[in-house]
Parts: structure tokens; C-alpha cells; sequence
């Protein structure tokens, strides 16, 4: 792989992974409410979902799952309603899930990544991006696995960095003296973002 290539898939991974959608909420969520300690264990629940995808995609499995209509509806559907149901604990529940509070629901690490892997794995966009996107940086006069070896160690090493940042910030917010009023909005924010996160992750199609 040339490094000018290297550094747009660098650069396009970094954005796409720092950009406010439903895992980064839920890790700064987590982080506020778990401390970055246990959220480590959530972060690594959705590494783990996209390493999967990530080779599936590099496999060919991915054209498949695109391919086949029912497949791809079920992944998206089960996606849809773990992020609205998310959505909803956040604006109703003090003690949910996704609470900004300095006194919330301590989780154990095994529930963070179930919680992280089937956010991540439950989301049609991941699959959608490495299958559009992953085979357009690919040098195929040159060997494929060690490409896909450099892609996905990249990919994971910023997905670690940046969801602790997003996890660490949730934690200052939540226990940097914030009114109340300013944590029940945060909270708020957060669950409306999931909601609509859902709503318009139910429109995604799969490109035929």
C-alpha cells in the first residue's frame, strides 16, 4: 500500500470513528457513569464487532450479506431497536444504561461488552462502509493480507484512542461539579441522539 493511500484511509477512519454517532454516545455515556476502566471492557466489546466485519468484508463475506435482503434486514432491524431502546432508557430512567450522573449504575465488564459489541455489530453502517470503502485503498498488485493486517491494526489503535477520549470526557462532565440540570440535559442528549440515530439507521438500504 503507498502511503499517500495509507494516510486517506488513515484520515477517513479517523473521522468516521470520531464522529458523534451511537457508540461514541454510549462510551461517553458509559465512561461518565463506569469511570474509563470499565469502559475499556465496552470499547473493546465494539473492537471486537468491527474486527469482525473488517473480515468479513476482506473475505467477500460482506457482498454477501448485502446481497442477501433478508440478512442484511435482520442485522439492521436488531440495530434499530437496541438503539431506540437505549434512547429511551436515557431520557427515562436515572439509573439506565446510558445515565450521565455521577452516581449511576456501576456495570459489570462483561455486561460493557455485550452492551459495545452488539451496538457495534448491530449497526448496518459499519458493514456498509468496509464494503464500499476498504476495497477502494487496496493495492492488488501487491499482496492483500498484510495490507489488511496494516488497515485493521490502524483502524483498531484509533478506535481505542478515540473512544477513551469520548470516554474520558463523559467521566469530567459527570463528575466535574455540572449542576444538575445540565447532567439531566446531557442525559437527555444523548438519548434523543440514539433515538434518532435509530430512526435513521432504519433507512439504510443495502446497495444492489
Amino acid at each position: 500500500m503507498e502511503l499517500q493511500a495509507f494516510l486517506i484511509f488513515a484520515t477517513t477512519q479517523a473521522v468516521v470513528i470520531a464522529s458523534p454517532g451511537p457508540s461514541a454516545l454510549l462510551v461517553a455515556s458509559q465512561g461518565a457513569t463506569n469511570g474509563w476502566r470499565r469502559t475499556v471492557f465496552q470499547m473493546f466489546g465494539m473492537m471486537i464487532a468491527t474486527a469482525i466485519y473488517f473480515v468479513m468484508s476482506a473475505t467477500g463475506l460482506a457482498a454477501l450479506i448485502l446481497a442477501s435482503n433478508l440478512i442484511f434486514q435482520i442485522i439492521k432491524w436488531v440495530g434499530v431497536a437496541y438503539l431506540v431502546y437505549l434512547g429511551l432508557t436515557a431520557l427515562l430512567s436515572r439509573s439506565g444504561g446510558l445515565s450521565v450522573t455521577r452516581t449511576g449504575k456501576v456495570r459489570s465488564r462483561k455486561a460493557l461488552f455485550s452492551q459495545g459489541f452488539v451496538v457495534e455489530f448491530a449497526n448496518p453502517k459499519v458493514l456498509l462502509f468496509f464494503a464500499a470503502i476498504l476495497p477502494q485503498f487496496l493495492d492488488t498488485a501487491a499482496p492483500i493480507a498484510p495490507q489488511m493486517i496494516i488497515m485493521g491494526l490502524t483502524g483498531a489503535a484509533m478506535q481505542f484512542v478515540i473512544y477513551s477520549a469520548y470516554a474520558k470526557l463523559g467521566y469530567t462532565l459527570a463528575n466535574g461539579g455540572l449542576h444538575v440540570w445540565i447532567v439531566g440535559l446531557i442525559n437527555r442528549t444523548a438519548g434523543a441522539a440514539l433515538i434518532f440515530a435509530g430512526i435513521k439507521m432504519a433507512s439504510v438500504t443495502a446497495e444492489r
